[in-house]
């Protein structure tokens, strides 16, 4: 226990470039996350995602829900509106994603660890979207602040562990 609640206001948490997109024509799109609740229980995250950014498909390590706050974003074939709510299962996937023309805001809650994953098709398809929208994925600086339990590396989940 924790003998209350812990309150953060988005503001005091840094927000950190996650994934960022170049484009032909000299764009850059990127998604800023801040962590706003890191244990092993329970990780919060709130991300603000620039129009057009974009994120592979993929999964997280343990049930996970994202919930659209502002703007809009296509998650694999459903446009996800302000007020979507999108639960994905441990060992599942979903994707790719693509931020709409007013970019996007986007809380999300996984029940354990956060580590996220994808196979190596879900690679080749992003790269191929990239392609198809004449950008490349541009490097960020590393994460900082990643808590000592967290993982450094995640894996694909076995079938019967999903």
């Amino acid at each position: 226990m924790l003998g209350g609640p812990r309150i953060v206001d988005l503001e005091e948490v840094p927000e950190q470039e996650v994934v960022r997109v170049d484009y032909a024509d000299g764009r850059r799109a990127s998604v800023y996350e801040r962590f706003l609740e890191t244990n092993p229980r329970m990780f919060t995250f709130h991300n603000r995602w620039d129009p057009g950014a974009m994120s592979l498909r993929h999964g997280h390590q343990a049930d996970h829900i994202v919930f659209v706050l502002e703007g809009e974003v296509q998650v694999g074939e459903r446009l996800c509106r302000k007020g979507a709510h999108i639960f994905l299962m441990h060992g599942d996937r979903f994707g790719p994603w693509i931020a709409g023309p007013q970019g996007c805001e986007l809380l999300g809650v996984i029940a354990g660890n956060p580590m996220a994953f994808w196979t190596d098709d879900d690679m080749a398809e992003f790269d191929a979207l990239l392609a198809r929208h004449d950008a490349a994925l541009g490097s960020v600086p590393p994460i900082k602040h990643i808590p000592a339990w967290m993982p450094r590396k995640a894996t694909v989940p076995k079938q019967d562990d999903a």
